[in-house]
């Protein structure tokens, strides 16, 4: 083999990343008199994690959070052609989610590799009601954290995503107050480990995000993987993601 025969695919990894970061970019301009912020730390340069808000039409916004199933390339995939299908799929489907979720599915079951699947949570919050009408999708379960410390749990409410290609979704709907914060995260969070193998949990996380609940959203964020990593020493080994929004 010459140096001739080499394929230089660097640039070509570059760009992938590039794609991965531009779908989880949120809204530059915040209208919406809503807080939030996210961050997603991939084990590798790419990942199946994934989260995404989306500003709508008549004041609302839509919040993703996701995970595919496995890690890398493939994972990476999956998920990229997940977040594009439901941008497509809210298009038409209007406020139904549950039908929204169908329509992802179908194209996820057939575009997708038979062992492949992926977890979300989406939400969308109306702003003139307070309204959190939301899909669980196998994910696991966000929670609401109440201005007087009260918690509620958005449980799943259907399968995963490429799953069973005929899976149905039931849409939840939740009542919000001001100061109400949503906290979504991957399984990556959670299972964070100590050096001497104690798992963070929920309760880490629930500790971490009471602790500094009345900063911005991007302060908590921060905050919030500042704990993450004292408790692990700093050491990842899952894809961790971690998005919040508060009603103001």
């Amino acid at each position: 083999m010459t140096s001739d025969d080499v394929v230089d695919v660097s640039q070509d990894w570059l760009q992938a990343c590039s794609v991965q970061e531009h779908f989880m970019r949120g809204p530059a301009l915040n209208n919406y008199q809503v807080d939030y912020s996210a961050s997603c730390r991939q084990m590798r340069a790419l990942g199946g994690d994934c989260y995404d808000f989306a500003c709508m039409g008549d004041g609302q916004i839509a919040m993703l959070v996701g995970d595919a199933s496995g890690k890398g390339v493939a994972a990476a995939l999956m998920m990229t052609s997940v977040q594009a299908s439901i941008r497509t799929a809210a298009q038409f489907t209007g406020d139904n989610l549950a039908d929204l979720f169908r329509a992802v599915n179908v194209q996820a079951c057939a575009s997708s590799l038979a062992d492949r699947y992926a977890t979300l949570f989406y939400g969308v919050l109306n702003r003139a009601t307070l309204t959190l009408r939301y899909v669980n999708a196998g994910h696991n379960p966000p929670v609401v954290i109440h201005r007087d410390g009260a918690l509620d749990w958005l449980e799943p409410s259907g399968a995963p995503v490429g799953l069973f290609p005929d899976a149905t979704w039931h849409e939840e709907a939740i009542h919000l107050h001001s100061g109400d914060l949503v906290l979504a995260y991957t399984d990556g969070v959670i299972e964070t480990s100590s050096p001497s193998d104690q798992d963070w949990g929920i309760d880490g996380l629930l500790r971490a995000a009471e602790a500094c609940r009345t900063q911005s959203a991007d302060e908590l964020v921060r905050s919030i993987l500042d704990s993450m990593d004292a408790f692990s020493a700093a050491v990842q080994t899952d894809d961790a993601t971690i998005a919040v929004l508060r009603v103001l």
